[in-house]
């Protein structure tokens, strides 16, 4: 899962990072599920050292296109 997830979503540092380094990394961002009206939204914490990896690499898949068949 981590090879092509790094090559598609992360750049600098982490895209060469070894699995067991974005683990640390990525799983240890604060982050909240919320959901209101009928919506489920991830908060992530602003002020923690990963937060801009891990909201570009949402950002990047979220712009991957859909799949079809």
């Amino acid at each position: 899962m981590f090879a092509w997830t790094r090559n598609l979503l992360l750049d600098g540092d982490l895209a060469a990072a070894e699995p067991k380094k974005l683990r640390y990394r990525l799983l240890h961002v604060a982050a909240r599920i919320t959901r209101t009206a009928r919506r489920t939204s991830l908060a992530i914490a602003a002020n923690r050292p990963w937060t801009d990896a891990l909201t570009s690499a949402f950002s990047r898949l979220a712009a991957l296109p859909q799949p079809t068949g």
